[in-house]
């Protein structure tokens, strides 16, 4: 009788940690896909700032065509920013990109025709519009990589989580926090 009873409490303790695990499991991916769609998100909005950089820059360029430095500098930071895989390389090509269209508008505060354009004043517009899905967007992420990093490092996920080949995900930060303390200057 007594091992009948040490068998019965052997497979219900059996059967609560097989739960957890599930559990745990599960809401580990849950969590690993709401991060992967979040980055996907900030992807989509990375590359819309990219598509519209290009037309800011030739408006500018217009007017200010002696300034070929900023130009070639925005140029790169576009490139690096449509480059970037992860939000390690992301962070570090958006602290160039917001440094570069500092830069942009920096230039166009120096021709007022250029300031009352209609078409440039639209970008500027587009652009706002833009970093504030971007900054959305990074939120998120960062949220839901705040939730799977939380649920992989208490224990006892933690050797459970790595066993199964989950790992921390990056955190989209700038690498140079000057860069984005103030966001690009936009007057209308």
């Amino acid at each position: 009788m007594t091992t009948l009873i040490v068998v019965g409490v052997v497979v219900v303790l059996l059967v609560i940690v097989g739960i957890y695990l599930w559990v745990t499991y599960n809401s580990l991916v849950t969590l690993k896909v709401r991060v992967d769609e979040a980055w996907s998100d900030i992807s989509v909005q990375l590359k819309r700032r990219a598509d519209l950089i290009p037309t800011i820059v030739e408006t500018v360029k217009g007017y200010a065509t002696h300034e070929k430095s900023v130009f070639e500098d925005v140029t790169k930071a576009r490139a690096e920013t449509l480059s970037a895989g992860d939000a390690s390389t992301a962070s570090v090509a958006e602290g160039h990109m917001q440094k570069a269209l500092k830069s942009v508008f920096a230039v166009a505060e120096g021709y007022p025709q250029l300031q009352s354009s209609q078409n440039f004043l639209q970008l500027q517009s587009e652009l706002v519009d833009t970093e504030d899905k971007i900054q959305s967007a990074r939120r998120f992420y960062n949220g839901g990589v705040r939730e799977l990093n939380t649920k992989i490092r208490v224990f006892p996920n933690s050797s459970f989580a790595k066993s199964r080949g989950f790992s921390e995900a990056p955190f989209f930060e700038t690498a140079e926090p000057a860069a984005i303390a103030e966001p690009p200057r936009v007057q209308f």
